[in-house]
């Protein structure tokens, strides 16, 4: 899972039908997290953060008609990430506009800041959409696999513990451990590229 996958051509399809709810919530549970947290990283208070994470959806909503998917004009997650750094700069232009107490002059630096998108940004929203597409993609293959095959891949996996250590733990052979952690990556990395339309 070291690439960063693309978003699925036909769920960006589909997320043009307003009415299609079933494509919007997985669309949402996917990329809403992630538009949250990056507005966190980047000085926002969690009210703030919410409101914009709710404007970049208004946002999209509106556009996604004219989002060209031809990828020389670039991917769909850089326009995401260009509406989502817009937002932002708009949101800190009207409390700047009309200051509310924060005690902080960080926001006041992040709006300097905000020239022209860096390498660093568009890096750290490639990150947190990695991380969403791996949390999304384990929550919907969880239920697939029993309980000592799924903990195997975790602890390893994602805690990083030691194999021998987790297979005394769990009371299985080392050799079953990089079994279940093997089955698991599997279907996780099937799952993402399904999710990508890869």
């Amino acid at each position: 899972m070291d690439e960063i996958p693309n978003t699925r051509p036909s769920l960006l399809l589909r997320i043009r039908d307003p009415q299609d709810e079933r494509s919007w919530r997985e669309f949402l549970d996917i990329y809403e997290p992630l538009v949250y947290r990056l507005a966190r990283r980047k000085g926002f208070q969690d009210a703030d953060a919410r409101e914009l994470t709710q404007e970049v959806f208004l946002a999209v909503a509106s556009a996604i008609d004219r989002w060209d998917p031809d990828p020389s004009r670039g991917s769909f997650r850089g326009w995401l990430f260009k509406i989502a750094r817009n937002l932002m700069i708009n949101l800190l232009a009207r409390q700047r506009r009309h200051p509310q107490g924060t005690g902080s002059t960080d926001i006041k630096h992040l709006l300097e800041q905000q020239a022209a998108p860096s390498g660093e940004d568009s890096a750290l929203f490639d990150r947190e959409y990695k991380r969403e597409a791996f949390r999304w993609a384990a929550g919907q293959i969880r239920g697939q696999f029993r309980r000592t095959t799924w903990d195997a891949f975790w602890l390893t996996g994602v805690e990083g513990r030691e194999v021998k250590e987790v297979a005394q733990t769990l009371e299985i052979t080392v050799g079953a451990v990089y079994i279940a952690r093997s089955r698991v990556m599997a279907r996780l990395r099937q799952t993402v590229a399904g999710l990508e339309g890869a």
